[in-house]
């Protein structure tokens, strides 16, 4: 009986072992998609100046990566349920590292903006193909029961990368800036022997590939959000705007359509039907609303308003991340002890109070005043957003989580990206408004000298893909403090609408989302003839 015992037990330690080794390989894996998508921005002015880049060139450099993220997400997770999980995230690491390390040689010269510009988005399409099934090994390889826990850590760390991503451009970017690129080469190379040594097991299901759909979404998808991006680089009364947005929400309809009548579609829009899969997506798409937009607003705070330079503004995000990777923890075990519904509304209400106290103090340009409301923001949001994303995936069957992962990226990256463009117009115009009235009353210039002041300086700000103020913040004696006042007063009005919508965010949760945790969903009868990549038990 004893030896029998103590067999068990080594057995549930090896698997045990196992499984946090596929955690780390997962987690080492989409960890440089998370911090690309902050850390070239912090570098864009240095990239800007050596390659004698235009400014549209540096903001697609910028850019690229995060539409083309934006645009294959589908594609990605849907080839990681018909070719295999493992395969894809092996092939999504080695073309996100050569991109990376591609970017890292881009070449001085009149090639070199088409060159870089080309190969973030090459990055994009490898964290896209990466990233759906990344998660969906995580997901396999984890019960129903000890899931949230696991994915916790997962949403964890990479959250807080995403806030790392300034930190590490700032010292990197004093060295050169082509090692923003290159850091990518050993964590790809880590992830990979990890895999090889963890050998995930996953089902897929092999199936043709709706290519006519993977056009439509994509295309939607790159014309909506390049709409967006560019609004507040062309402003929004410039028709192709407009054209662009409306086009890609054309074509969004189209394909929700048309996928409604295929045998094997891209997405399988039915999930949709799913009242808790359906209501996670709209909570996931409001905080995304409010998560990435929050750190840039944030850094360019942190440099025009509080005078800081690029490594001390990168350092004032962390204060979001303590918050943020602690309740994680405590979010995913509590999704796992009482289902999402307590820890997506107790923390969206955390996050909207944080806020709220976060844009009442934003105007006092005292950073002391500020850590504990940037704190209790992040706790709320670390509570909140794994559980909610951790169930949405849940309700998939055992060989569509890289399809229902894909899903849910597509709209947390389409709703930021909406944000973006709509808070950033907001910042603009109270930014505008409010240095044109200090010019008029303090500095006693004209009313259309000072309109014609405010709205260049705005521009300044916001040029090169969200990378001025940043890029360039140095002693808050060098900026005038009128200037400094007037931005904070912008930035006031953007973390006021933040506070709303994660108040949105948890009279959702409450209204629509059932209390309780989750039992596993019935048998997928197609499952039964699914193929099995990795050989070793899960």
């Amino acid at each position: 009986m004893s030896a029998s015992t103590g067999m068990t037990s080594d057995a549930g330690s090896s698997a045990g072992g196992r499984k946090g080794l596929v955690l780390a390989a997962m987690i080492c894996a989409v960890a440089m998609t998370f911090i690309d998508q902050t850390i070239v921005s912090i570098a864009a002015p240095k990239i800007q100046s050596e390659l004698n880049l235009s400014g549209t060139g540096v903001q697609w450099a910028v850019n690229a990566y995060l539409l083309a993220l934006a645009a294959f997400f589908a594609l990605g997770g849907r080839l990681s349920d018909t070719l295999g999980h493992t395969r894809m995230v092996v092939i999504g690491v080695i073309v996100f590292a050569g991109a990376s390390g591609l970017c890292g040689l881009t070449p001085h010269g009149s090639a070199a903006q088409a060159w870089i510009i080309v190969f973030r988005a090459v990055q994009g399409l490898g964290g896209a193909l990466m990233y759906p099934a990344a998660l969906a090994i995580v997901v396999n390889t984890y019960d129903l029961r000890s899931r949230g826990r696991a994915l916790a850590l997962f949403f964890g760390i990479a959250g807080g990368l995403t806030a790392v991503g300034p930190v590490l451009g700032g010292y990197l970017t004093e060295w050169t800036w082509r090692g923003i690129f290159w850091v990518n080469i050993p964590v790809a190379l880590v992830a990979l022997l990890l895999i090889a040594v963890s050998r995930p097991k996953t089902q897929f299901r092999p199936a043709p590939i709706d290519w006519l759909g993977v056009v439509l979404i994509a295309v939607g998808v790159a014309l909506s959000v390049f709409g967006f991006q560019q609004s507040h680089v062309w402003g929004w009364h410039n028709p192709f705007i407009g054209l662009s947005i409306a086009a890609g929400a054309v074509l969004l309809v189209v394909f929700f359509r048309y996928e409604r009548g295929r045998s094997a579609p891209l997405i399988d829009v039915g999930i949709f039907g799913d009242r808790a899969f359906l209501v996670q997506c709209v909570i996931l798409a409001i905080a995304m609303a409010v998560f990435l937009p929050m750190f840039f607003f944030a850094s360019e705070y942190a440099a025009v308003s509080l005078g800081q330079n690029t490594q001390k503004s990168g350092i004032t995000l962390l204060y979001f991340f303590i918050g943020f990777v602690v309740t994680a923890q405590i979010g995913g075990r509590m999704l796992d002890k009482f289902g999402a519904k307590r820890p997506v509304v107790i923390g969206s209400v955390v996050a909207a109070v944080g806020f709220y106290l976060w844009a009442s103090k934003v105007t006092s340009l005292d950073l002391n005043q500020l850590t504990w409301a940037i704190i209790v923001s992040g706790a709320g949001m670390g509570m909140m957003v794994g559980p909610s994303n951790t169930d949405a995936v849940n309700r998939a069957s055992s060989v569509s989580y890289g399809e229902a992962t894909g899903i849910t990226q597509t709209v947390r990256n389409y709703a930021s990206s909406l944000s973006f463009a709509v808070l950033g117009t907001v910042m603009i115009s109270v930014f505008q408004s409010r240095i044109a009235d200090s010019l008029v009353n303090d500095q006693h210039m004209s009313r259309a000298a000072a309109n014609a002041a405010a709205e260049a300086s705005t521009h300044g700000a916001f040029s090169g893909g969200g990378s001025g103020g940043s890029g360039s913040g140095g002693s808050a004696a060098a900026i005038p403090h009128f200037v400094r006042y007037d931005f904070a007063q912008g930035v006031q009005y953007v973390l006021y609408i933040m506070a709303g919508l994660m108040a949105l965010s948890a009279v959702v949760a409450l209204l629509g989302l059932r209390g309780g945790v989750q039992t596993a969903p019935a048998p997928d009868p197609e499952a039964e003839g699914a193929e099995v990549s990795g050989s070793t038990a899960a």
